[in-house]
């Protein structure tokens, strides 16, 4: 499918068909395309968790302020974000570097002295903020290969993060919920699926300098 095609044929679901689930083969392009996604410096200061089960999906709707998504979605993907970032995490990224490239670590070790340069001038919060914020990148890719993939989805920020944190035994000294995404096929009696799509106009939305 052309990918303005898709796009424009993309919205979010208010309401999946429960009937439908989304192909193995289909869930794996999706997330394939997720950790593609770029990330400042490579770190990839995040994770991804895939709740599939029902029971799980059962015990997470009351956390959503609109349960419709959750109670009727194939997959729900959660994204997670480090809150911190320690010397380990950036000692296990280069080691990864040296072993996909294969390379010696010692030729890695401008680029190391970079990030960890840069890691130490960030406040905390600085950093917990600029770690969510890759997520979003994130959440951009799995919601376009979604697309692609004739897969609906519908990204949702109206929950109690601290709820789910409980639920999935999330280590919040470390790691926060940021954003979730809902997989799967729009019912046939999903409102707004007949709706046109509203856009700003291009001349409000882009200007050439």
């Amino acid at each position: 499918m052309n990918y303005i095609d898709a796009l424009k044929q993309r919205y979010s679901v208010k309401k999946f068909n429960k009937n439908l689930l989304v192909s193995r083969e289909n869930l794996s392009s999706i997330l394939e395309a997720g950790k593609l996604a770029a990330s400042s410096l490579g770190l990839q200061p995040y994770r991804i968790l895939v709740v599939e089960s029902e029971d799980l999906k059962e015990k997470l709707i009351p956390t959503f302020g609109n349960p419709s998504q959750i109670s009727t979605c194939s997959h729900l993907v959660v994204l997670i974000s480090r809150k911190n970032i320690e010397q380990n995490y950036v000692d296990g990224y280069f080691n990864h570097i040296s072993k996909v490239r294969k390379t010696a670590l010692e030729n890695l070790n401008g680029f190391k002295y970079t990030i960890n340069h840069h890691l130490e001038t960030l406040p905390e919060k600085e950093l917990e903020n600029w770690a969510e914020k890759q997520t979003y990148i994130v959440l951009g890719n799995l919601m376009f290969a979604a697309a692609l993939e004739k897969v609906d989805s519908c990204p949702m920020e109206g929950f109690n993060a601290e709820e789910i944190e409980k639920i999935l035994e999330i280590d919040t000294v470390k790691e926060k919920v940021c954003v979730t995404l809902a997989l799967g096929y729009r019912a046939e009696d999903d409102f707004f699926r007949t709706l046109e799509k509203v856009r700003k106009p291009d001349e409000k939305m882009f200007k050439f300098l």
